[in-house]
This record gives C-alpha cells, sequence and structure tokens, in this order.
C-alpha cells in the first residue's frame, strides 16, 4: 500500500522530492540515535538503541507538510518545526526534537536541531545561520517552557547541520562551536549549565578515498549519496552500522534512490548548459583573489580592507576568506 509520504512525492519535482525525503530519513530514530551518540557529549557514552528508544522524545518533526489536498496535518507528528515571531518572521527548521539527558537526577531535557545543506556558499555564511537557529531556540522557549523570569527553566538547544557539498578543506571534519567559560581577570568559575546554553555541530561530508572518511560521516554519506544504490545503502547500513530498515524507512531510501538518479541526470544537463558560464566566474574568482593577495602583501592591507577597496560583494566575501585560508 502507498504510504502518504510515497503519495506526496509523487506531485513534487525530482529536486524538491529528493531533499523530502532525505529529511524523513534523516528524521528516523535509528539515523538520530547515532548522529547524537557521535556529536553530543551528553550521549557518547550511551547505546544507540537507548538513545532511540528511551531519550528521543515522542517523534521527530520534519518540516515537510502533506502537499496533496485531502490531507490536513503534518504527515509526522511531533514537536512544531515552525518558529514564529512577529518581528523576526518564520524560522521552519528542517527537524526538531526533544532529548531528554541521560544521567541526571530531575528531568533534563534539550532541543535538537538538524539541518540538511546541499548549498555551503549560500550568499552568507553559513554557521552565522547556524547560530541565528539556536539563539531563535532559546529565544521561543519563553512562554513555552518558562514563564515571567524563570530563566533557570531555559533548555539547552543544539543545531546539527550535515553539510553534503563542503569545500574540499572542510570534508569529513566534524566542528562543534558552543558558548565557553574563559577567564580575563581571576578565576571565577560558575556552573556550566548556567552558561553551556547553546551549541551548533557542523558534519561535512566527502570522498571515501580521504582522510577521516569513517564512522557517523561514512554512514551519512552511504544514507544521502546520489551514487551508491537501494540494494548497497542496505546493505551497508544492516551489515556495518546493524540499522534494520523499518518499512517506511526502506520506501524513503527507495524514493531517494530513484529520484537521485532524475537529479544526477538533470545536473549533468545543466552543468553543461552552465560551463562556460562557470569558466568565467572561476577565472574572475582567481582573479579577484589574486588582487586581494597583491594589495596584502605589497601595501600591507587588511584582508577586509582589500576587499572593500576591490568592491567586493558583501556576499561574496565569506568564500574569499576561506579561499586564502586554504592558501
Amino acid at each position: 500500500m502507498e504510504t502518504t509520504i510515497a503519495q506526496g512525492l509523487h506531485v513534487t519535482d525530482d529536486s524538491a522530492g529528493y531533499d523530502a525525503a532525505c529529511k524523513r530519513v534523516l528524521s528516523e530514530k535509528s539515523i538520530l540515535a547515532r548522529i547524537m551518540k557521535a556529536c553530543l557529549e551528553e550521549y557518547k557514552d550511551c547505546d544507540v538503541n537507548d538513545i532511540a528508544e528511551k531519550y528521543i522524545e515522542g517523534q521527530p518533526q520534519v518540516s515537510t507538510i502533506p502537499v496533496l489536498p485531502d490531507e490536513d496535518s503534518p504527515i509526522i507528528q511531533g514537536m512544531d518545526t515552525e518558529d514564529k515571531s512577529v518581528h523576526e518572521g518564520t524560522v521552519t527548521y528542517d527537524i526538531r526534537f526533544r532529548a531528554i539527558v541521560p544521567g541526571t537526577k530531575e528531568r533534563v531535557t534539550i532541543i535538537i536541531n538538524v539541518e540538511a545543506q546541499n548549498d555551503f556558499y549560500p550568499g552568507y555564511p553559513l554557521l552565522k545561520r547556524a547560530v541565528y537557529y539556536c539563539c531563535r531556540m532559546v529565544s521561543s522557549q519563553h512562554g513555552r517552557e518558562f514563564t515571567a523570569s524563570h530563566y533557570e527553566k531555559i533548555k539547552k538547544v543544539y543545531s546539527i547541520w550535515i553539510c553534503m557539498a563542503p569545500p574540499k578543506y572542510r570534508e569529513n571534519t566534524i566542528t562543534r562551536y558552543r558558548l565557553v567559560e574563559e577567564h580575563l581577570v581571576g578565576e571565577a568559575v560558575e556552573p556550566v549549565e548556567n552558561y553551556d546554553l547553546l551549541s551548533v555541530i557542523v558534519l561535512c561530508l566527502g570522498d571515501a578515498d580521504e582522510e577521516n572518511y569513517g564512522g557517523i560521516l561514512r554512514m551519512l554519506d552511504v544514507l544521502l549519496s546520489h551514487e551508491t544504490s537501494e540494494a548497497e545503502k542496505r546493505k551497508i547500513l544492516q551489515d556495518e552500522y546493524d540499522i534494520q530498515m523499518t518499512q517506511t524507512m526502506e520506501e524513503e531510501v527507495s524514493v531517494m534512490c530513484n529520484l537521485s538518479k532524475g537529479v544526477r541526470e538533470k545536473g549533468i544537463a545543466e552543468g553543461m548548459a552552465k560551463g562556460i558560464e562557470q569558466g568565467m566566474t572561476k577565472g574572475r574568482t582567481n582573479g579577484v583573489l589574486a588582487s586581494i593577495k597583491s594589495l596584502v602583501k605589497n601595501m600591507g592591507m587588511p584582508v577586509e580592507q582589500a576587499m572593500m577597496v576591490l568592491d567586493v560583494p558583501e556576499t561574496e566575501r565569506q568564500k574569499y576568506r576561506e579561499l586564502l585560508e586554504e592558501q
């Protein structure tokens, strides 16, 4: 029998359908549990089955809603993925859920957001968006998790970003960004739980022949790959990662594999059409990069000042900063 998910995918284009299937597969508790164990210190000593069965609360909510005209409720019930603010607009998270922290005397929960990201250079520093998501998850707790001035009830938040096409220098890396205590004068110590309230985790996938390819990075690369066949994905996940494929998960992996063929073919066609344009863009990038380096070396200018002199658009400056770091 065809599921609501499968029906919904019939009326989406290849790229949108593939993205939706990715999010649904990532929202499987067996997948989230392995991401949590590998990346979140609260769960590093836990069994993945315990994380999935005991600590993940309810059913993780994905951002996709039914596209069929006769459906009027979210496909997966759970924590709302919409975060609304009159002044700041609405943020829709890919996946968001609560999890219980093991080993605590009182019941302590944290809020976790998972994002699947294809574009590492969307026109702004991706990390700033991740920090913004964390801030929104903290501020939106007022009126939900606590009222008035009961800030002691604020729950810690994580925003986990899975980047499928990162730049070469970031491939096969997992990086954490968080608040830490730094002693400038004296050694006053505050309990960690009073300031360790938000963390960003960035997982950058990469090639199998590169360093650090293994563990959670390999598992996610196999799961989200455009190249790996459905049968091969199922075998690797079951044999090497002990992930038992539920019927829903098998259907979603199948959808991903079928749609990825269309996405890949479409990408090849678009790549051929844009070949000349990309070549020109690369040439321009190299030229601007050389000019920045020249101003820094010969004129003693800071990188930021050099980019201002060259009138490099704000949306492109992060790209050049990262290219300079690679060299």
